[in-house]
C-alpha cells in the first residue's frame, strides 16, 4: 500500500506477537523497518529473507547506553528515526498477590515494560525534534487502567507507561511529534498462551465482547495511530478492549 513509504521505523519486541504483526505490516506499506529484539534466532527467523528490512537489532533495550548507542547508528546509516513502536513486555508472575511479589520479579518487569521505554523514547526525541516530526506509539496495558488482580508488577509498569504517554504528548504538542499509547485488553499472542488458564479466565470475563482481541485488530489501531494522519491526538491511550474501558 506504501502508506509509510520510506519511513524510518523503530519497534520494539519485534520478533513476536503485536511487534512481529505491526513490523510486518510496516514493512507491507513501505517502512524501513528497524527490528529490536533480545531473541536473535527469532528475529531472523522472523524477518532474515526479508531484503526490505534495514535493520536487526539484538539486543537489551533495558541497558540504556545500548540504547543510544544503536539509536544513533540508525540515525547515522539511515538518517532519521520516523517512528518508534515500544512492544517489548513481559507480564512476570502472575496469579500472586501484593504480599506475595518478589521485589526481584517487579524490577525485572519495570525495566522492560517501563524504563526501556522511556530509554528509547529519550533516545529517538532529539532527532525527532531536529527533523520536527514524529510518531512515538508505547504499547500499554488495560491493566494499566484498572488493575489486574495478581498482577501487580505488570499493572503498574504499564500504568506507569500511560503517566509517561500524558507527560511526552504534552512536552512535544507543538513539535510536530506526537506521543499515544495503545491500552489492550487480552490480544491472543504467545505471550497470553503462556499465562495460567485461570488468569486468562479472568481478564476475558471483563470483556463485553467475551474474546479476546486479535493481532490484526491490534495492527490496524497501532498504524493509524503512528500515521501522518493521526496528526491532532498526543497524550492519549487508545482503547483496544472490546467494551472493557469506555473512558
Amino acid at each position: 500500500m506504501g502508506n509509510f513509504s520510506g519511513q524510518v521505523a523503530l519497534v520494539t519486541g519485534a520478533a513476536s506477537g503485536i511487534g512481529l504483526a505491526i513490523s510486518r505490516r510496516l514493512l507491507a506499506e513501505g517502512a524501513r523497518l528497524v527490528a529490536y529484539d533480545i531473541n536473535r534466532q527469532a528475529l531472523e527467523e522472523a524477518f532474515g529473507a526479508n531484503a526490505s528490512v534495514a535493520r536487526l537489532e539484538v539486543m537489551d533495550i533495558t541497558c540504556q547506553e545500548a540504547v543510544e548507542a544503536s539509536v544513533q547508528k540508525v540515525v547515522e546509516e539511515l538518517g532519521c528515526v520516523d517512528i518508534l513502536i515500544n512492544c517489548a513486555g513481559i507480564t512476570g508472575k502472575t496469579n500472586t498477590k501484593t504480599h506475595e511479589v518478589c521485589s526481584q520479579d517487579l524490577h525485572k518487569v519495570f525495566e522492560l515494560n517501563f524504563m526501556s521505554s522511556f530509554y528509547t523514547s529519550k533516545a529517538v526525541l532529539p532527532y525527532m525534534l531536529k527533523a520536527n516530526y514524529g510518531r512515538i506509539l508505547h504499547l500499554a496495558s488495560i491493566a494499566g487502567k484498572e488493575g489486574n488482580a495478581g498482577m501487580l508488577a505488570y499493572s503498574a509498569s504499564k500504568a506507569a507507561v500511560i503517566g509517561m504517554t500524558k507527560v511526552q504528548g504534552k512536552e512535544y504538542a507543538e513539535t510536530g511529534i506526537t506521543v499515544n499509547a495503545m491500552a489492550p485488553a487480552v490480544i491472543q499472542t504467545p505471550l497470553v498462551d503462556a499465562m495460567p488458564e485461570a488468569q486468562v479466565k479472568y481478564m476475558t470475563d471483563k470483556i463485553p465482547m467475551k474474546r479476546c482481541g486479535t493481532l490484526d485488530e491490534a495492527t490496524d489501531l497501532a498504524l493509524y495511530i503512528v500515521s501522518k494522519q493521526n496528526s491532532f491526538t498526543t497524550g492519549f491511550t487508545f482503547d483496544l478492549t472490546g467494551g472493557r474501558a469506555t473512558y
